[in-house]
């Protein structure tokens, strides 16, 4: 995408080619870069958008006030003709929260969205979420169930089949595990690595096979470093038994500033395993900072 961004001329140089751009130095783990063209593009031409990009941005490296404001900020910009986009910020704006395990601060939110665009399947996705993450599980899985015969996506597949398996219901659970990943397959299947992070995902916590899980990991990486996808890598090494290179590659996941109550979890679990004086404890505290209830239910995403 990179290589089609630059040799295109109509775009490459526009407002919208520029924060294309800080997107993909974003994924590709260039996070100055990102910033400082995140912050060009808002100085040059302020829109709902590239405030929501910034906003996204600051919530991954842990200001989570910086992105408050900035989803605010992206709100003001909107019209009431943009009932749409309003809905996506507030759903975003609700994940903050949720992130933070503020639940009825979360729900506020996704209820606003639902008033906003009332019928939006992705409103239902986030409830869901919310209410798994609340101990509410069967509620959840009956909300997904309607959500998936919106929108069939294997993601959500895969959120209702842990849902199942937390209530008991495996043989319901592996339906949906393996529609899930047939799912992820079929569209690594066409070339597309969109799922790559999912499948990784999958193997390295629905199946427990870290050596599958390491294969699409490593996959993942080669299209975009950054700290999510290193995470992932030392999370499927962690599985794979090959603690000490997922401890050096989750060391370059912290490197970058990333903020996560899961990432610092995991973090915890790796340092754990190699016996890295202490570590594991601080960063036990750090995801209990951010997120008391870090080990709650939540999708991937």
């Amino acid at each position: 995408m990179r290589d089609d961004l630059e040799t295109g001329r109509d775009l490459r140089d526009t407002i919208q080619g520029r924060a294309l751009r800080a997107d993909l130095d974003f994924q590709e783990g260039r996070y100055q870069e990102a910033r400082a063209g995140y912050e060009a593009v808002i100085k040059e031409d302020l829109t709902w958008d590239s405030l929501a990009r910034l906003a996204y941005f600051k919530f991954k490296m842990g200001d989570i006030a910086a992105a408050e404001q900035l989803y605010i900020e992206a709100e003001d910009e909107l019209t009431a003709k943009e009932m749409r986009h309003y809905a996506w910020v507030e759903l975003q704006r609700g994940v903050l929260q949720l992130r933070q395990g503020c639940y009825q601060e979360a729900a506020a939110h996704y209820d606003r969205a639902d008033r906003a665009y009332s019928g939006y399947w992705l409103v239902d996705d986030h409830k869901a979420e919310l209410l798994g993450a609340e101990g509410k599980f069967a509620e959840a899985a009956q909300l997904y169930e309607r959500v998936i015969a919106r929108a069939p996506r294997p993601e959500f597949q895969q959120a209702l089949g842990e849902l199942y398996e937390v209530l008991g219901q495996r043989e319901r659970a592996e339906g949906c595990y393996q529609k899930a990943l047939a799912g992820y397959l079929e569209s690594a299947e066409r070339g597309d690595g969109h799922f790559y992070h999912h499948l990784a995902d999958f193997f390295a916590d629905v199946r427990e096979d870290g050596a599958e899980a390491v294969k699409w990991a490593r996959r993942d990486i080669a299209l975009r470093r950054n700290f999510s996808t290193l995470a992932a890598l030392a999370w499927s090494l962690y599985r794979a038994g090959e603690f000490a290179e997922a401890l050096e590659t989750m060391q370059q996941a912290l490197s970058s500033g990333a903020a996560d109550a899961h990432l610092f979890f995991q973090a915890a679990t790796i340092y754990q395993s190699a016996d890295a004086n202490g570590n594991s404890d601080r960063y036990l505290r750090m995801a209990q900072a951010i997120n008391p209830h870090y080990r709650s239910f939540h999708v991937h995403r």
